[in-house]
């Protein structure tokens, strides 16, 4: 089995195991209302029993009487119990999602070591590569050779400006662009092999779709003009 079919295999049980935790907090989150709102009333009516008993000069307002039944109590612990469940069955769902991220990560980076060598041993046999002008899916750097013209990035962690998911960044994550972010959408690679930068965002550089021959970024284009001055 290869590595994308053993991710494919992987991922088709994700949604399943995330609808059954999802159900379970919703099954959760119903038995916690419930719980709640059976605490509430039994609190308003101890505590108009209180009023009343304090009207009455049954109690005085300092006596140690003064306080919820040991049921008051023991719903709150209850409702306490509940949400700790709660919290436990989203972080399980977020590990989940995140060990497949992490795994995607693994196989995108594997496969870009596979192309890198396709294109190595393609070099070394004297065959043309076909990887200029083609787009890419994934987030991992290409190498200053045999480098494709764009790139799409579709894994899960990372997303667009703008967009906020809630989900931590990995530090080790590689950013790129005059941005200095991770990777995202459709990215387009500076032709000019001793770039700093290497890969920009289309939107950081004015691109709505690929560009036709080659195309340098505005630092490189300005290195260009001066080299061809000379």
């Amino acid at each position: 089995m290869s590595f994308l079919e053993d991710f494919q295999a992987n991922i088709e049980a994700l949604p399943n195991h995330l609808r059954r935790k999802y159900a379970l907090l919703r099954d959760l989150d119903k038995s916690l209302q419930g719980v709640q709102t059976q605490n509430e009333q039994r609190c308003e009516k101890e505590i108009e029993d209180m009023v009343q008993r304090i009207k009455g000069g049954n109690v005085t307002p300092d006596s140690s009487l003064i306080k919820f039944s040991d049921e008051a109590l023991d719903e709150q612990k209850h409702a306490i119990r509940i949400a700790d469940e709660k919290v436990a069955l989203a972080s399980q769902a977020y590990d989940l999602v995140d060990a497949h991220i992490q795994q995607l990560d693994q196989y995108l980076k594997k496969f870009d070591e596979e192309l890198r060598l396709e294109r190595d041993n393609a070099a070394v046999a004297g065959a043309p590569t076909t990887t200029e002008n083609t787009v890419k899916s994934g987030r991992s750097g290409e190498g200053k050779g045999g480098r494709k013209k764009t790139r799409l990035a579709t894994a899960a962690a990372a997303t667009p400006s703008g967009m906020d998911l809630d989900l931590p960044v990995d530090p080790n994550e590689p950013t790129y662009c005059f941005c200095n972010q991770v990777s995202y959408g459709e990215m387009v690679a500076c032709d000019n092999p001793n770039c700093k930068i290497e890969w920009f965002h289309y939107g950081c550089v004015g691109l709505k779709e690929q560009p036709k021959g080659k195309w340098f970024c505005a630092d490189c284009a300005g290195t260009q003009k001066k080299r061809r001055g000379k």
